[in-house]
């Protein structure tokens, strides 16, 4: 490791720095996740923070820089396993959360997603079709605290910041200002929505997307709330007797939803089919260096296959060994066998699949909005598919065998979250390194030590959230106030869908309805693209589905707005505008995690608002969308502007 020179990358403070910043991070995410069922990027913030630590100290590299951005975030997006395990508890499997059967299961699976992504980079970053929007930014951010001659460009980073720090302070943290607005048109019983957020980042990840990938993510919104969702309120009865409104959200929850995952998978399938020669070719390349025929640069050079086979060997030892004592617990050594024996096989070969679609999606339209839990929803029904043909010859008979199984299926899917996990965020950093010079191995090395400084933080933060709050359904103590349960609405999502398909409960119309539109939109976007008339991303209007429509609205107007503004500046201040745009999502970002821990500490959801309880929220959603145009307007009028220097 190298002291403080020109060149200093992989460094001791820089290692230490990164786990520091790992505990914030981590725990902020797991709380929002189950609160919310959201979860806050941490690359930007991580790489904003480590410049600033870095500066206290002296001062680093922006090759330090990078590699504690890139620790951190790998660590902070692990918590992205809060989507599986507390499922276990709901489902009665668990009590708590063991230490040992958490950590060591998380940390190997993440591990197992660092490797899948070394022969992803190379196929991956190179494509135009990917933008990386959170990487591109990163590296800006990077870039802008190492050149201080780029005085314009920190200008505007730091003005986007600040703005976007204070409207979120207003709308999250003070509620003075709403986060969004929706319409609502009814006839009958059919309902027509259309809903707008007003968040500052993903204004930003918008303008970074594109135009292409933004106006696939708007109209696949578009047709599903003006189209799919009134003709499905039209035919479809309507039991509980709910008003419009609360039906059409309920189908969307229910069932509309599922369309974008059967399309999402439909597409990334297609996309791993795509990418199946430059995959090959990738992972040729890497195997040529066991014959000493590696004359890459610094920059281009991954972690040996030697070391690559010694983290795969000791993790899949580790996920087998931790299945295994999983599954005697409760069956005899012959079904932990077999049981151990499936689940590895799914985790090897569901986890490029799922690594190589949630790395995609990642780079079409970020960290951020890529709908991970959409991928996972599909790893889950092909790891139940699996068990339930095993329950079939015989295997976990019985009820007990079907409790047994389900809980299964939900521990292994943990290790498969985690690896879909990282790649969907180690891309990003992968991006972010190479355009600021990075040597890749370095970056695949401190995002292994990411996944272990990660591991460890959760099971405690996990059982201290579970004590503290319950989740709804899974109250750990008596006489606990219900209302103040975490929601945890992937956990109870992925034990609906996995115990549905034991109980043969699950409606499959809805998948098969999404992969028919995706084989669809796979021909449209072929034609597009061979006539040279644009292109239309099945995968990104699989998202526009699968995501709620204000996230998809949102993204499509800083887009639009990107594109509007680069044609009238003929092409010019296009770092003007990433530079404002990163700055947009540092700003909320930032804000978001000390809010999200203000949050944890206090036990309560808005501990500083300033909302009155039972106030109608028509005025701050006005103020809200005034706020946001005014910030669209001072958007595109510091882009248009020529900036100083």
């Amino acid at each position: 490791m190298a002291g403080h020179s020109p060149r200093a990358e992989l460094t001791w403070r820089g290692i230490v720095i990164g786990a520091l910043i790992t505990v914030v991070f981590t725990a902020s995410n797991v709380y929002l996740g189950l609160r919310v069922g959201l979860t806050i990027a941490t690359s930007i913030p991580a790489a904003v923070i480590s410049m600033a630590v870095l500066r206290l100290m002296g001062g680093g590299t922006i090759l330090e820089n990078n590699l504690v951005q890139t620790q951190a975030s790998a660590a902070g997006t692990l918590a992205c396993v809060f989507a599986s395990l507390p499922a276990l508890v709901m489902a009665g499997v668990w009590q708590h959360f063991p230490f040992i059967m958490t950590a060591a299961l998380t940390a190997a699976g993440g591990m197992t997603g660092v490797l899948f992504t070394i022969p992803l980079r190379r196929v991956m970053l190179a494509d135009p079709v990917l933008p990386f929007p959170e990487g591109v930014a990163a590296a800006e951010i990077l870039r802008a605290g190492a050149a201080a001659e780029d005085r314009g460009g920190i200008r505007a980073l730091l003005n986007g910041g600040m703005l976007a720090a204070a409207l979120t302070f207003a709308s999250t943290g003070l509620r003075v200002l709403g986060d969004g607005m929706t319409a609502t048109a009814v006839w009958g019983m059919s309902a027509f929505r259309f809903s707008a957020g007003f968040s500052p980042a993903l204004l930003g990840a918008g303008y970074l997307v594109g135009l292409e990938g933004g106006i696939a993510m708007l109209l696949g919104a578009i047709l599903t709330w003006e189209v799919v969702i009134p003709v499905m309120a039209h035919v479809q009865p309507n039991p509980t007797g709910l008003p419009a409104g609360a039906f059409a959200t309920s189908l969307w929850k229910d069932r509309a939803r599922f369309i974008g995952v059967g399309l999402i998978g439909i597409a990334a399938i297609w996309t791993v089919v795509r990418m199946g020669r430059p995959l090959l070719d990738s992972v040729r390349a890497l195997l040529d260096r066991t014959q000493g025929a590696d004359n890459a640069a610094p920059t281009e050079t991954d972690l040996s296959p030697r070391a690559m086979r010694m983290v795969a060997g000791g993790a899949l030892l580790v996920i087998g060994s931790l299945f295994f004592v999983f599954a005697h617990a409760s069956v005899g050594a012959l079904p932990a066998l077999a049981a151990t024996g499936a689940g590895l096989a799914c985790c090897v070969g569901v986890g490029l699949f799922v690594a190589a679609a949630c790395g995609y999606m990642a780079g079409l339209v970020g960290s951020s909005s890529s709908p991970i839990s959409g991928v996972i929803i599909l790893a889950a029904m092909g790891l139940s598919c699996v068990f339930v043909v095993l329950r079939a010859l015989g295997l976990f008979a019985g009820t007990g065998g079907l409790q047994f199984a389900i809980g299964f299926c939900l521990y292994a899917l943990t290790a498969i979250t985690a690896s879909a996990a990282i790649a969907n965020d180690n891309l990003q950093d992968l991006k972010t390194g190479r355009m600021v010079g990075a040597t890749p191995w370095k970056q695949e090395a401190v995002l292994l030590i990411g996944c272990v400084t990660g591991a460890v933080i959760i099971p405690p933060v996990l059982n201290v959230l579970y004590q503290t709050y319950g989740f709804v359904g899974a109250m750990p103590h008596a006489g606990m106030d219900a209302t103040r349960a975490l929601a945890a609405p992937q956990p109870a999502l992925l034990l609906l869908i996995t115990s549905g398909i034991f109980l043969h409960q699950l409606d499959w119309n809805m998948l098969l309805a999404g992969m028919g539109a995706g084989c669809a939109l796979i021909g449209v976007d072929a034609c597009l693209r061979r006539t040279g008339r644009g292109a239309l991303p099945p995968l990104a209007v699989g998202v526009g589905i699968y995501l709620p429509m204000s996230v998809s609205v949102t993204l499509a107007i800083g887009a639009i707005l990107g594109h509007v503004v680069t044609r009238l500046n003929g092409g010019a201040g296009r770092h003007q505008g990433t530079m404002i745009a990163s700055g947009l999502i540092v700003g909320e970002s930032l804000m978001g995690v000390m809010l999200a821990s203000l949050s944890a500490l206090s036990g309560r959801d808005s501990p500083l608002s300033l909302l009155p309880p039972g106030m109608d929220a028509t005025a701050t959603s006005i103020a809200g969308l005034a706020a946001f145009c005014v910030l669209c307007i001072w958007f595109c009028a510091m882009q248009l502007r020529q900036p100083r220097r």
